[in-house]
């Protein structure tokens, strides 16, 4: 199994917390989130680490990591980001934004999957929204599905059918990273203009890369995960984990 956490955003909305430092280092309580995180995936074993860096790559210094640096991340968002390390895409993968922390209940859920793609989705998800209002439920990105299909991945999707949110954490089985590679080097190849709800595809989020899975009809399943996670997006955002892995 191998990790990669995407850590090339500026994360501007935190303001000062994030001026000189990677949103990944900021730290909840006495520890960083890159900290929280690896403690959660040491008790899943993995044979790499990777973390895709952006702005002050200096900051990180831990070691037994690989530093991807996206040299390009002002003209990249999420997926493009991700795709610098595409190299490191093949065999088990475990991919996660960089600001988020959850709990082991959360991992062992993910880890139980046999899908070739597979993502964590929180049902109990509009609660995490009460009081958030620097983050407030519109910005979530919400899953629709039936059964065990996803129909669809993005923000406001309306309440109709099964709904929760995308935590930002994806499993690929061997076939799986085959998968999306493929699919993303095709449309590298060929894509131009918008693309799913980005203005292209290197402007493009993860969940509009999973979403043109779904289109091509491609199996993307649910897993349903349940426990304490939390999305780390704001200061509001910031305090309310600090409370929550107190």
């Amino acid at each position: 199994m191998k990790i990669i956490v995407i850590a090339a955003g500026s994360g501007k909305r935190l303001g000062e917390d994030t001026k000189d430092l990677p949103k990944y280092l900021i730290k909840v309580n006495d520890r960083t989130i890159m900290e929280h995180q690896i403690d959660m995936f040491k008790k899943i074993g993995y044979e790499k680490f990777i973390v895709i860096t952006g702005p002050h790559k200096e900051k990180f210094t831990l070691g037994n990591v690989i530093y991807v640096e996206d040299k390009n991340y002002p003209q990249h968002d999420i997926l493009g980001s991700l795709m610098e390390a595409r190299e490191y895409i093949t065999g088990d993968v475990l991919i996660s934004y960089s600001d988020i922390i959850f709990d082991h209940s959360i991992l062992s859920k993910i880890m139980e999957s046999k899908a070739d793609i597979g993502i964590a989705v929180d049902l109990d998800w509009e609660k995490a929204y009460e009081g958030r209002t620097e983050h407030p439920r519109t910005e979530a990105e919400n899953v629709s599905f039936d059964n065990n299909n996803i129909l669809k991945i993005r923000k406001n999707i309306p309440n109709q059918g099964k709904i929760g949110e995308f935590l930002g954490l994806m499993k690929l089985s061997p076939k799986g990273s085959d998968i999306f590679v493929k699919k993303f080097l095709e449309l590298e190849k060929s894509h131009v203009g918008p693309f799913q709800d980005a203005s292209s595809l290197q402007k493009a989020y993860l969940t509009d890369m999973i979403q043109e899975l779904i289109d091509s009809k491609i199996d993307v399943r649910p897993i349903i995960v349940s426990g304490k996670w939390c999305e780390i997006d704001t200061r509001q955002d910031l305090e309310r984990a600090c409370e929550m892995f107190s």
